[in-house]
């Protein structure tokens, strides 16, 4: 899939929406990505999951890990496309942690995957878990990146397609300033 077409089902599916949102990360933007939208159909998914797979094909990955919930049917899908597991992991307090009897090896290729990046938090989060088992970080692949381009992993990270979205910190929000009502998109 080349970004024109990934741009193009991610507004047929209804993911881009336009508003006044607020972010996991407590930030808030004009926009915001529901990708649930487009990976609650199985086709749309398997093609976004091949897409993602297919910049790492020939990197041995052995596990593909995505947080919960953006994460989960990423996971799965990407990890069809590599011919391997899928596991997520899940957040506890402050830190994302392997529950369900998921266990990753010392030295085992774990691909992490993200529906969107905003502020990272997540994937940070997830990388962190896997530094703690002594993974070998293959990469980071994702649907949308954000920040368009700007936030750095420091490892390989891959996007299907960049935007440039930015967001604000409450105390500093336009839309706040406007009066425009603010909606919480993930339903917490």
């Amino acid at each position: 899939m080349n970004e024109e077409q990934v741009i193009s089902l991610l507004k047929d599916s209804g993911v881009i929406m336009e508003g006044h949102f607020l972010l996991t990360s407590g930030r808030h933007s004009s926009k915001f990505l529901q990708c649930s939208q487009l990976l609650q159909h199985p086709p749309n998914a398997a093609r976004v999951g091949s897409a993602m797979a297919k910049p790492f094909l020939s990197s041995g990955v052995q596990t593909v890990i995505g947080p919960a919930m953006g994460g989960v049917i990423l996971a799965y899908e990407v990890a069809r496309s590599l011919g391997t597991r899928a596991i997520y992991a899940e957040k506890l307090d402050s830190r994302m942690v392997l529950t369900r009897g998921f266990s990753i090896k010392p030295k085992e290729k774990v691909l992490l995957v993200e529906d969107a990046v905003a502020t990272g938090g997540s994937v940070m989060k997830v990388l962190e878990l896997l530094k703690d088992c002594h993974a070998d970080i293959v990469g980071v692949s994702i649907i949308v990146d954000r920040t368009g381009g700007k936030k750095n992993f420091s490892v390989r990270t891959e996007a299907l397609i960049k935007m440039d979205i930015e967001s604000y910190p409450p105390e500093n929000c336009p839309l706040c300033q406007k009066g425009i009502s603010l909606t919480k998109p993930k339903g917490r």
